[in-house]
């Protein structure tokens, strides 16, 4: 069995210890870090190069969405999950814009969560199921995006496909037959052009927007 290496940012030691029990109890996992502030939980992801973060929103000195910016900006490659008490509107979609692939809420079922992970690890969104409303019509209401996907090229259309039914980049690239560096220059583009900022918020456009999703063989 393949162990997924975990990296836990939050200063509450209690509920960080407990979260730490809890992943340990299942094989799959392995937390290999646990980092009291976000400047920690920044050189310990560059370091020890995690599959998953989770990382609590609220910290002093430097909060989740800043701890998630530094790591975007120093190349750590890892699925990120928001893991906080916030449901706010605002929050969930700063963290979203920040590049989070998750968004789970503390209050969430305890076996749950590494079914969460698992779900993340595979590239689908994860996100508890009472922010969801609130993210869609974050996304939908106030910030509608008016772009259509008439502007995606028939290539960015067949990844856009792969890209919210969660597959990795690795796995559209074998789907289509191309290279992991083309899949992210289209990823790229998609995003770019449909005004998003992440997969997660992809996801969601999709939903919201009714999309097309076609397979291919």
């Amino acid at each position: 069995m393949v162990t997924n290496t975990v990296l836990l940012i939050d200063d509450h030691a209690l509920f960080r210890k407990g979260v730490a029990q809890l992943i340990q109890m299942n094989p799959a996992f392995e937390v290999v870090g646990e980092a009291t502030s976000g400047e920690d939980g920044v050189e310990m992801a560059v370091r020890l190069k995690p599959d998953v973060i989770l990382i609590d929103l609220n910290m002093p000195r430097m909060n989740g969405i800043e701890t998630l910016d530094r790591m975007r900006e120093a190349g750590v490659e890892a699925r990120f999950i928001m893991l906080t008490v916030s449901d706010n509107e605002r929050d969930v979609v700063a963290a979203l814009r920040a590049g989070a692939h998750g968004y789970l809420l503390k209050d969430m079922d305890p076996e749950d969560l590494c079914l969460s992970l698992e779900k993340a690890l595979r590239g689908s969104a994860v996100l508890s199921e009472s922010v969801t409303g609130a993210l869609v019509h974050a996304l939908s209401g106030g910030q509608r995006l008016p772009v259509t996907q008439n502007e995606l090229t028939a290539r960015e259309l067949e990844v856009f496909d792969f890209l919210v039914a969660g597959l990795s980049n690795k796995a559209i690239a074998r789907k289509l037959d191309i290279s992991v560096g083309t899949v992210k220059v289209h990823v790229k583009h998609v995003l770019r052009k449909l005004d998003l900022h992440s997969r997660l918020e992809a996801v969601l456009w999709q939903r919201d927007h009714g999309a097309r999703a076609h397979s291919y063989s």
